[in-house]
């Protein structure tokens, strides 16, 4: 009876590694950025994240490590539900206020890595790449006249009303699409975006760097050099599109007054975020799925074998107990 109960209690643990390796190759969550004009996550992820080559792009590499650019799609917030300036705090829109991508704070020569030019008080084509595409709107906000580049952005540096709203958008080929009016402005400012999915409270965030001209015809024929990100949408067509919850890095969240720093909610506790293996010799326009970094594999393999060691030890451990009975 005594060997029953090891054995059984043995195959368990045998099995968990089988388990452990089923959650690391699972796939993530996908969802979405801006393309055109371009984010600065994806600006980096389509330079490589094994090998970046803008300034901005190394640095948030040796700040935040490569899965964040693997994890271009997920600068979300859980539960945001529409309170975006009550639960991020000013200096952390670009990173939504999540430790995981805070180098999309940092101010710098973010025009370097990719930046693009718009015609003043024209009409633009917005490009919303989007991975798995989810009932919502999508706002565009600009910074303020008085914006200043070298600080971080701050909610009272972006106009207070977006300059255009996709309500409801449909997805083509993993893009959402609009055509709006640009407002008027000039020289260095930023494009904010913020995804409110409305099938659930999670919502996206963007930062894309552009610089308003003041001819509306020559500045349009250079923004038509600047190749905007996308993705194949078939490399998604087999994850499931359900909510999910954002990484459990710390998330600053609260009033720009006071921040309180609090791990991230989880939105479906059956649910696995984890992310699959990927090609790290493709990139943006390739559309491959993204990866787990070798850390947390890593991580994940000790455990298993650590697991294998204990259910070895305990069936050898019955089986000497059996030959003295």
């Amino acid at each position: 009876m005594r060997f029953g109960r090891l054995a059984r209690s043995a195959a368990v643990l045998v099995a968990a590694p089988v388990t452990i390796a089923g959650l690391a190759a699972a796939p993530a969550q996908a969802h979405g950025t801006l393309g055109d004009p371009i984010s600065r996550i994806a600006a980096c992820y389509a330079e490589g994240p094994e090998s970046p080559q803008s300034e901005m792009c190394v640095r948030l590499v040796e700040e935040n490590g490569t899965q964040p650019l693997y994890d271009w799609h997920e600068v979300n917030i859980a539960n945001a539900d529409g309170q975006h300036r009550e639960i991020i705090p000013d200096g952390q829109l670009c990173s939504a206020g999540r430790d995981k991508y805070s180098a999309l704070d940092n101010p710098g020569d973010w025009a370097s890595t990719a930046v693009t030019e718009l015609p003043s008080g024209a009409d633009h084509t917005f490009e919303y790449t989007a991975a798995v595409p989810h009932a919502g709107y999508i706002e565009y906000y600009v910074t303020t006249d008085d914006w200043d580049p070298s600080t971080p952005l701050t909610w009272d540096e972006l106009e207070s009303e977006p300059f255009a709203v996709d309500d409801q958008p449909v997805a083509e080929d993993g893009t959402y699409t609009m055509t709006a009016q640009l407002p008027e402005k000039s020289g260095q400012h930023l494009v904010y975006t913020i995804w409110q999915r409305t099938d659930s409270p999670e919502a996206f965030y963007s930062c894309s760097d552009v610089t308003f001209g003041g001819e509306s015809a020559a500045v349009a024929t250079s923004a038509a050099d600047t190749e905007a990100f996308s993705v194949d949408p078939a490399a998604y067509a087999d994850l499931d599109h359900a909510d999910h919850a954002q990484d459990e890095d710390t998330v600053t969240t609260g009033t720009n007054d006071s921040a309180e720093t609090t791990e991230s909610d989880t939105e479906d506790a059956g649910e696995t975020d984890a992310a699959p293996v990927a090609d790290h010799g493709s990139h943006a326009s390739g559309g491959t799925e993204l990866a787990a970094t070798g850390s947390a594999v890593t991580a994940l393999f000790a455990t298993a074998i650590a697991l294998m060691a204990a259910g070895a030890a305990a069936l050898h451990l019955a089986r000497r107990r059996r030959g003295t009975v």
